[in-house]
């Protein structure tokens, strides 16, 4: 079967940058620049995108190309015969999976914020009414379920009319429309009194609370930045290896993966102009943790002047951002499984939207029916757990796998690799990265990989 091809340049870069723009960007970037201190937390952020961030995404990209497979079978393709890297590929499968049985129920709480806001759920509510809106919601798991089922009917059906004519011209759409979204919120944000403080906040580096809580605080900020840099960018479980397999060889891949990052960066850049400016003209605190776009915002929507249009925009927004994660990863899953077990893309599509909704349902119930099993202990639920086995284990280990498979000659060697990646025109891998990506990179996400792993038992 002949492989399926990216109509456009544009096209590539916005798919690619819509996988990794997620909740995570407009989500957990804000409210862990809240915690860990504003101004100095960003620019670490910013340094490590560039010297970890940019070279993973190159050569996950790199890999999907030279295969021109799914992830599932790309090792299959490049490795030395009789050697066991494949065996990476059954994992970046099972990562896939994971991934989405939480996301869809966090796309789902999206979808159903809009529904709130355009009805107008939140006005004429106390603060405390407000706040507890998410936990009423997600106490009803057969309303859960009806958005859930939502989500996934619209991310395989999109993912079913094809590559081109599917995937591609749906999230070029949704991209726009969520970066025009964005600089219209973004700029009332900006503007509202008393919302200098929280740019104050959040541009200008205050590095004395970096280092408030000793030597121990600034290693728990270095390795926060290092951890978001990284999983912004959703990297090690071929999440972007399959759009690579779909490019053609007309541009090198550093230049795209340069690309791709800074549109990441602009739109989690963005959600801070957007949430922080609003935090404190109506002295909302930042570093209010997870509940801060469920449970503290819709405050500042609701007493804010034509807040209902504002607070739907708002949704609407982080409802493309989380649809154009999962129609990306939705793809690696349809692919994978084609290139496994020769379904075709509508079988594919039709056996997973099946399979995916009862795989949700267990991170779906965890706030309800089984809200008594805390698997890491202390009040985590099921999506503590498969966020943990994705972020913490599935990504930084896959992420080495890669690096170390590009760099070595036991794998595919830094000499392949950089000649994939600098194939066509755009910015090139230089011989002297080489010693980078092949000694240091490995040590920085090996740190990343055990921290995250001791991390919820410390």
């Amino acid at each position: 079967m002949k492989r399926e091809k990216l109509g456009s340049r544009l096209g590539f870069i916005l798919l690619s940058a819509g996988c990794a723009i997620g909740v995570g960007n407009v989500w957990k970037f804000p409210y862990i620049t809240g915690q860990y201190g504003g101004g100095a937390f960003v620019l670490i952020y910013l340094l490590f995108l560039v010297i970890l961030g940019i070279p993973v995404l190159t050569m996950e990209f790199s890999l999907g190309r030279a295969a021109q497979k799914s992830p599932v079978k790309m090792y299959q393709e490049l490795e030395p015969k009789g050697s066991k890297w494949h065996i990476h590929g059954k994992f970046a499968m099972v990562g896939n999976y994971i991934l989405m049985m939480f996301y869809t129920s966090v796309a789902g709480w999206m979808l159903q914020y809009v529904y709130y806001m355009i009805t107008g759920k939140f006005e004429g509510k106390t603060s405390a009414e407000i706040s507890a809106v998410f936990g009423e919601m997600t106490s009803q798991p057969w309303i859960l379920m009806i958005f859930l089922a939502i989500v996934i009917a619209l991310g395989f059906g999109v993912c079913a009319l094809g590559v081109q004519k599917g995937i591609e011209k749906v999230s070029k759409w949704m991209m726009l429309a969520l970066l025009v979204i964005m600089i219209v919120l973004a700029i009332r944000s900006v503007f509202l009194p008393g919302g200098g403080e929280g740019l104050k906040f959040y541009l200008i580096p205050d590095f004395g609370k970096m280092f408030a809580g000793g030597a121990k605080g600034f290693f728990n900020v270095v390795v926060a930045a290092m951890n978001q840099a990284f999983f912004t960018l959703s990297l090690g479980i071929g999440s972007m290896a399959i759009f690579g397999s779909y490019l053609n060889k007309d541009r090198a891949l550093m230049g795209e993966a340069i690309n791709v990052t800074v549109l990441d960066t602009f739109v989690a850049i963005t959600a801070g102009l957007i949430i922080f400016p609003a935090c404190f003209a109506y002295d909302i605190e930042p570093g209010a943790g997870p509940p801060l776009i469920f449970e503290t915002l819709p405050n500042v929507f609701a007493n804010m002047t034509g807040g209902r249009i504002w607070g739907t925009l708002f949704f609407v927004f982080m409802s493309f951002a989380a649809f154009t994660t999962v129609i990306a990863v939705f793809e690696n899953i349809i692919s994978m499984c084609m290139d496994q077990f020769g379904w075709s893309r509508k079988k594919s599509c039709l056996v997973n939207a099946i399979a995916m909704f009862f795989l949700a349902l267990p991170c779906l119930l965890g706030f309800n029916l089984i809200s008594g099993f805390h698997p890491l202990g202390g009040t985590s639920n099921v999506l503590d757990l498969e966020d943990y086995i994705v972020s913490n284990i599935l990504l930084p280990s896959g992420s080495l796998i890669m690096v170390l498979f590009c760099n070595y000659k036991f794998g595919w060697s830094f000499e392949k690799f950089q000649e994939e990646a600098n194939t066509g025109k755009g910015a090139k891998v230089a011989g002297w990265m080489k010693y980078y990506f092949r000694y240091v990179l490995p040590i920085i996400i090996g740190v990343i990989l055990v921290y995250g792993i001791i991390t919820p038992f410390i």
